[in-house]
Formats: structure tokens, C-alpha cells, sequence
């Protein structure tokens, strides 16, 4: 799946976690931002390649701004960010493996 356009999900409160997705070059481009990082920052950042493996993202600028969100969050988050992105609306197949 390639990124079209940029795209946001999520907020900045506790417990939350806003992601933003943008179309780049080559590969996954990862910006993390957390409270947490040295406790959660390679977790958190393993949810998200593997989130956007699991989509089919090979090429994409993904800037996460984590607010202690647990990892199911995260994972909505990135799939609503990158479904916004190429304009999915309707049969969203959330978590499933194929997209």
C-alpha cells in the first residue's frame, strides 16, 4: 500500500497517541516521541513496523507522538492514519492480516 497523502489519527492526551503518516521515498521512515521511550521506545516501535508491514506500507514517514497509549491503540491508530492516507473509508478491515 503506498501513502498518497498525509493523514492524522489519535490526540495528545494521556493515554492516547497520535500518528501521522506522509508519503516518503524509501522505507519506513520512524520519529518517536514518548514520556516512556526508554521503558517502551523499541516496543513501541516494533508495534509500529510490524503494523505497517502487516498493511503493506514499504514507503512512508511515520511521526509518533505517544502519550503512554497501550499497544492496541497504537495499532488503531496507525491503521486509521494509514487508511485516511489512501482515502479507505467505507469496509475498513481493521486488524485483520489481509488488507
Amino acid at each position: 500500500m503506498r501513502i498518497e497523502h498525509k493523514a492524522m489519527a489519535g490526540t495528545l492526551e494521556s493515554s492516547d497517541v497520535m500518528v501521522t503518516v506522509e508519503p516518503a521515498e524509501q522505507g519506513i521512515q520512524l520519529s518517536i516521541t514518548s514520556p516512556v521511550i526508554r521503558q517502551f521506545g523499541r516496543a513501541i516501535k516494533q508495534t509500529a513496523l510490524e503494523t505497517m508491514e502487516r498493511l503493506g506500507v514499504i514507503d512512508a514517514k511515520v511521526t509518533i507522538v505517544d502519550q503512554g497509549a497501550l499497544d492496541c491503540t497504537l495499532k488503531a491508530r496507525l491503521e486509521s492514519a494509514v487508511y485516511r492516507s489512501v482515502g479507505i473509508t467505507e469496509n475498513i478491515p481493521w486488524g485483520r492480516d489481509n488488507v
